[in-house]
Order: structure tokens, then C-alpha cells, then sequence
């Protein structure tokens, strides 16, 4: 089990309903302030189990808590919230789609920047590699301030074949890369997909060569490239600005 102690991070967890499975719950509560307080209620208010625990139990069970702490399944033992043949099943006659697909992003701090970033522009689905990104719960859910508990995300064990059922349903696929074409000078509307690739590694040979072709961000800097998560931010804001 893992242990939630960001109030963000508690808050929407609990607002998104997933706190209301099998998978989550108690809420341990130590000492209250205001802002524990209010995540005490909205919890009593969602049918979300209390259990007072002492301070010096809490503190040995989840060391960074602020008085309360959720439990819940880490993210890699509770699985992906949809499959990529649903998520493309679903989208019907829907002209206009937003997928990120992350190639061994394996800094939860990064894997956490870049689903608020998801949040923030409307991204429809993160997909990535089965046990191979970053999914240490507590901190990517500080880090993504809960994010984590309303961006859909898939995993796939082949992101390969990921990407060409991804093109069959329509979407095209840009590599991004600090060499590639100014990203606005891409017609981003429609159905579109971007690859973020790992820190220091980038994206994967065979993942390249399915991609449409590879998108960069110009840059002025002394400094070899932007950190995975402001790129990431930066491609989608573009996405949002050409849509409206």
C-alpha cells in the first residue's frame, strides 16, 4: 500500500471518485488543521472510511504527512485506467483528439509535471510502456498537485504496435526532438499524438521511425534542451493555441 499526504494530491483523489474503490481508503487522521479540516469532510462526505491514529504512528507510516495520510494501491499495482482499444473505440466520429505517449519517462518528479501539464491543456489519454516509466505514486501525485487522479492514462506492453493502431484510427505522430521542425509550422489540428522521450535517452530508435515526423521547440538558450515536462507543456499549449 502507499500513503497520499499532499492535500492536493488527497483532495483530488477524492473529488475524482477513485478514493471510493476497493483500492483506497482509510483516511488517517493524527491532527487536523483548517486545510485537514476540509479534507476530513469532503472525505466523510464521499463515504470515505476515518481511522484516528496517533502522531508517531502516522509519522512512522508515512514520514511527510501534514496530520492525515490516504491509502491507497500504488499506481503500478492498480493498473491503467483504460485500455487504447477502448479509449479508440470510444472517440466515434470525434474529429479532434490530444494522445502523449511517454518512452521511458522514469523520474516520477518529470512523470508528474507532465500530467498536470495534461490536465491543464485537455490531454485525452498519456499512454506508455507496462512497468517501465516512472509510478512511484506519493510523489507523482504531489507533483502533478492530483492530476494523476483525473488524466486518463493506458498502458501497453508494445508502443510500437501502440502507435500504428493509433495511426489506423486517424491520428498522426510527432517525435519530439530538439532538431525537429519549429512545432508551430505543423497543422496540429485533428486527431494528433505526441512522443516524449526519455531524460538523457530520448525516443527509441523503432519509436522514431514510426513517428510522422519529429517537432521541435526553437530555443535561444546556452543550455542543450528544455526538461521533459516544460517541453511537454510547451507542444500541447501549441496544440491548444492552433484549436482555439
Amino acid at each position: 500500500m502507499t500513503y497520499l499526504t499532499g492535500f492536493h494530491a488527497i483532495e483530488e483523489r477524492i473529488k475524482s471518485g477513485k478514493a471510493g474503490s476497493q483500492s483506497c481508503g482509510p483516511l488517517l487522521v493524527a491532527k487536523a488543521g483548517p486545510r485537514a479540516r476540509e479534507i476530513v469532510t469532503l472525505a466523510v462526505n464521499n463515504k470515505i472510511r476515518l481511522e484516528r491514529v496517533g502522531t508517531f504512528d502516522l509519522d512512522g507510516i508515512a514520514p511527510d504527512n501534514r496530520g492525515i495520510a490516504l491509502q491507497v494501491e500504488d499506481i503500478s499495482a492498480a493498473g491503467a485506467d483504460i485500455s487504447l482499444e477502448d479509449f479508440i473505440a470510444g472517440l466515434g466520429e470525434r474529429k479532434d483528439s490530444l494522445v502523449l505517449i511517454l518512452d521511458e519517462i522514469t523520474d516520477p518528479h518529470n512523470y508528474g509535471a507532465i500530467l498536470r501539464c495534461c490536465d491543464q491543456f485537455g490531454v485525452d489519454l498519456v499512454l506508455s510502456r507496462n512497468r517501465r516509466n516512472a509510478k512511484h505514486a506519493e510523489v507523482i501525485s504531489k507533483t502533478s498537485s492530483g492530476a494523476v487522479s483525473w488524466v486518463a492514462q493506458a498502458e501497453t506492453p508494445n508502443l510500437v504496435r501502440a502507435m500504428e493502431d493509433l495511426k489506423e484510427a486517424g491520428f498522426w505522430i510527432y517525435g519530439a526532438d530538439m532538431e525537429g521542425d519549429p512545432v508551430y509550422e505543423k497543422d496540429l489540428r485533428g486527431r494528433v499524438a505526441f512522443v516524449l522521450g526519455g531524460e538523457g535517452s530520448g525516443i527509441s530508435r523503432l519509436l522514431r521511425e514510426k513517428c510522422d515526423g519529429m517537432v521541435g521547440i526553437p530555443s535561444y538558450g546556452r543550455i542543450d534542451s528544455l526538461n521533459v515536462s516544460v517541453a511537454a507543456g510547451v507542444l500541447l499549449y501549441e496544440v491548444r493555441r492552433q484549436r482555439g
